[in-house]
C-alpha cells in the first residue's frame, strides 16, 4: 500500500511547493500469488561433435615386490591308489652270441709207482721221479727224463702233485733249477700225502720243471712204498698249459 500523502501547506498566490513529506512505514508484503504454469520444453540443442582422444600417459613405475606369504600348512597324504594290472610279458629278446670256450692248451701226466719208481730216499736238493706217463694232448709239455719236464712255450702252466711220504718234509718245484718259493708244501707230522697245486708261468721256451726235496733241509724223504696196502702207491704230476 502506499504510503499517505502529506498535507498540503497553504496555498499561497505565488507560493513555492512545499517540501516533500517523509516516506510512509513499508506496507505489510502481500500474499504470493499462484505458481504459473510450466512452460513447454524446448527443442534438444544439436550434439557437439567428439573431441579428439587425449596422448596415452606415461607408465608409471613398477610397485615394490610384496613380501613372500607364510608357506601354508601340508596339506594331508592322499589315499593309495589301486595297483594297476600287470602289462603284458615283453616278447623274448634275441638269445645274445655264445662267448668263446675256456680251452686248455695243452697236458700231460707223469707218475711213479712205489715200490719201485723211485730211490729208497730222495734226498734234499734231489728231484722226486715220475718215470712213467699218463695221459697226454698237445706237444708243448714233455719229459726230459725220469724227474725233468721241458715246458715248451712261454705261457701260464697248472701244476699239481701229489706225493706219500714216510716222514715229515717239504717239496718245491723248480723251474731250470731255480726254487720257486710260492709254491712250497709239507706237513709237520703223520704220513699223508704231500699235495702241491700252483700256477707258474715261464718266460723263456723249453723251461725245465721239476719237483724237489728243497736244498737245506735236513731229512731225506722215503716216498711210501704200498701205503695203506697192498699195492704199490702213486705219486703225481699233472701240467695243463691255460695260457
Amino acid at each position: 500500500m502506499q504510503g499517505a500523502t502529506g498535507a498540503s501547506g497553504f496555498a499561497g498566490a505565488t507560493g513555492a511547493t512545499g517540501a516533500a513529506g517523509a516516506t510512509g512505514a513499508t506496507g505489510v508484503t502481500g500474499a504470493a500469488g499462484a505458481t504459473g504454469a510450466t512452460g513447454a520444453t524446448g527443442a534438444t540443442g544439436a550434439t557437439s561433435a567428439t573431441g579428439a582422444t587425449g596422448a596415452t600417459g606415461a607408465t608409471g613405475a613398477t610397485g615394490a615386490t610384496g613380501a613372500t606369504g607364510a608357506t601354508g600348512a601340508t596339506g594331508a597324504t592322499g589315499a593309495t591308489s589301486a595297483t594297476g594290472a600287470t602289462g603284458a610279458t615283453g616278447a623274448t629278446g634275441a638269445t645274445g652270441a655264445t662267448g668263446a670256450a675256456g680251452s686248455v692248451l695243452g697236458f700231460a701226466d707223469f707218475f711213479a709207482l712205489m715200490p719201485p719208481d723211485n730211490a729208497a730216499t730222495v734226498a734234499p736238493g734231489t728231484d722226486v721221479s715220475f718215470p712213467q706217463d699218463g695221459p697226454t694232448s698237445g706237444t708243448t709239455i714233455t719229459r726230459t727224463g725220469p724227474s725233468s719236464f721241458n715246458l715248451a712255450a712261454i705261457g701260464i702252466y697248472q701244476v699239481l702233485f701229489q706225493v706219500s711220504v714216510d716222514e715229515a718234509g717239504q717239496l718245491i718245484l723248480t723251474l731250470n733249477g731255480v726254487d720257486l718259493a710260492n709254491t712250497v708244501v709239507g706237513r709237520a707230522t703223520g704220513t699223508s700225502q704231500i699235495v702241491g697245486m700252483a700256477m707258474v708261468q715261464t718266460t723263456v721256451i723249453n723251461t725245465i720243471l721239476t719237483v724237489r726235496n728243497p736244498a737245506g733241509n735236513s731229512t731225506a724223504l722215503t716216498i711210501t712204498p704200498l701205503a695203506g696196502g697192498t699195492r704199490p702207491v702213486s705219486a703225481h704230476l699233472v701240467v695243463s698249459q691255460i695260457a
